[in-house]
């Protein structure tokens, strides 16, 4: 049993770094089992087939942080009164706690959700509403409670704007850290990452209706450069 236990460990770890690296398409069983130095009846042994492990891979970073977020997000909602920009800071103990539960945790979870989602792979989507459906719930009533006048489509575009946002902060976050590195000279961890991604993502979903014919200059210059060529 301990060896069996063992194997199905080196699987998913050998299966987290290469996904995190490569993603979910762009990474074989094959390069999976050669990389953790078993065969291919142990994977499907152990998981059946590769959704199943890409499943496990996420899950052991779902099965701490979603019941952490609804019981941040509970606590917030026993307040009578609170902003987005406390909305999102919910989400922040619950994320820098992953680097306890496995190392650089956090910044690996942010990598594979983005995968996930950049990846395509739809079956992980249904996998995480359909399990922690009451945590993802509960963060859609939080934000209609600090945003009580949106309407229903602006809710919906607003959240898919900002799982956008934050789906390719955290699918490329070691390579915006590596630019903002060198481009300011100073150190940018995950942790300072949310620091700059909370405000932003705050503040959109809390930005005013948007006027239907917005009239910037560079958007004057397109249409008066449009209309010439036809």
């Amino acid at each position: 049993m301990a060896g069996r236990a063992h194997t199905k460990q080196i699987i998913l770890d050998t299966a987290e770094s290469l996904f995190a690296e490569h993603g979910f398409n762009g990474t074989s069983l094959r390069t999976i089992t050669t990389k953790a130095g078993v065969n291919l009846a142990a994977v499907n042994y152990h998981f059946g087939d590769k959704k199943t492990l890409v499943r496990a891979v996420l899950n052991r970073y779902l099965e701490a942080f979603m019941p952490a977020v609804e019981q941040s997000l509970a606590r917030l909602n026993t307040e009578s009164d609170y902003s987005m920009s406390q909305v999102f800071e919910s989400l922040r103990e619950p994320l820098q706690a992953l680097d306890t539960l496995r190392p650089n945790g956090m910044h690996v979870f942010m990598r594979l959700i983005g995968r996930g989602y950049t990846d395509v792979q739809g079956h992980l989507r249904w996998f995480i509403a359909t399990r922690y459906g009451s945590a993802l719930n509960l963060f859609i009533e939080s934000v209609q409670v600090a945003n009580p006048r949106l309407t229903p489509q602006e809710l919906f575009w607003r959240l898919h704007f900002t799982l956008g946002t934050c789906v390719f902060t955290m699918a490329s976050s070691q390579a915006l850290g590596e630019i903002a590195t060198s481009k300011f000279a100073q150190s940018n961890s995950p942790q300072s990452i949310i620091d700059q991604l909370i405000p932003y993502l705050a503040a959109g979903m809390s930005a005013s209706e948007a006027s239907s014919e917005p009239t910037t200059p560079f958007l004057t210059d397109l249409k008066r450069v449009t209309h010439a060529k036809t």
